[in-house]
């Protein structure tokens, strides 16, 4: 089956889909040759789907190829995966006329037009991501959650490229700590991440929920949870579930640009740059991803790393 989607709004989608190959391999999402391919679990079937991009940033359409029949149900879960994974219900129109008001911002937006935050498809990916994360830099973090996602997940082959379907919540639910050790996972993030994916097949904690729950519900659930902080929550708000809102203040790398850019030669606390970005309103998680792209260029184009 063959279908198009096309962005309101520009779209840069190399730009898009860099952060899947900027930190190390990532074998769920497969970027190559302007194909980006991903595994869907749905229902219990897998089913592979490529994605491919024409036209210029301001025109731009994606391609879809799910390869034999499926039905109805299948195509809108891909459609739905693929406007998560490319960013495509950010209003980016909208985030553009609010950043020339804001000299910082209007100098990043250029160079970056059109780039769009990629969604975590699913809470779960989302949750071991962020607790892999925790306290390593994004290199290692990537190293870590491809050894798990080969050691759980599902290979499925196509023109000898092997894309992983990310493990289902049992699979990880009986996954044993001494494993995860032996693949250099702390004791601590391997019961973290088994805690989660239990409480994921328990019911205790249900992704359809927390879409539905406000952002103080949202945090309120998740940092009940061992292991996961406000951290781990505010990510979620802003890369699993798209909340415009969203402002991760504790984070190592946002405190960072904060500081580079608002703090006057000082270190801002947590709450002063949640105020800072409440002024930005509904495009805070993006003003934050455009920023934090833009710190991680200049390092890289003065030879500081991509961590």
């Amino acid at each position: 089956m063959d279908f198009v989607v096309t962005p309101d709004g520009p779209l840069d989608a190399e730009a898009t889909l860099a952060r899947y190959r900027v930190w190390g391999d990532d074998p769920v999402n497969r970027v190559a040759d302007n194909v980006f391919r991903r595994v869907l679990r749905h229902d219990g079937s897998l089913h592979l789907y490529e994605v491919r991009w024409r036209g210029p940033v301001d025109a731009a359409t994606l391609h879809v190829r799910i390869p034999g029949r499926v039905g109805v149900a299948i195509r809108e879960a891909v459609a739905r995966e693929v406007r998560k994974i490319f960013g495509l219900d950010f209003d980016l129109p909208g985030f553009y006329r609010m950043a020339k008001g804001d000299p910082v911002l209007s100098e990043v937006v250029a160079p970056l037009y059109g780039m769009r935050p990629t969604l975590a498809p699913t809470g779960l990916e989302m949750l071991v991501g962020s607790i892999v994360a925790q306290q390593v830099n994004l290199t290692f973090a990537f190293t870590l959650r491809a050894r798990l996602v080969r050691r759980y997940g599902t290979p499925v082959t196509v023109d000898a490229d092997t894309v992983y379907a990310f493990p289902e919540p049992r699979a990880l639910a009986g996954l044993r700590v001494a494993t995860l050790r032996r693949m250099q996972f702390s004791t601590r993030k391997a019961e973290y991440i088994r805690d989660v994916a239990r409480a994921m097949v328990s019911g205790d904690l249900d992704a359809d929920v927390l879409a539905a729950a406000s952002n103080a519900d949202v945090i309120a659930r998740l940092t009940a949870l061992r292991g996961l902080g406000r951290w781990t929550a505010d990510w979620y708000l802003a890369r699993c579930l798209g909340r415009g809102d969203a402002c991760p203040a504790g984070d190592l790398a946002v405190r960072k640009v904060f500081d580079h850019h608002y703090g006057r030669g000082r270190a801002l606390s947590e709450e002063a740059i949640r105020r800072r970005a409440r002024v930005w309103g509904q495009h805070q998680s993006l003003a934050i991803h455009y920023l934090l792209t833009a710190m991680r260029l200049r390092r890289q184009a003065s030879g500081g790393g991509t961590a």
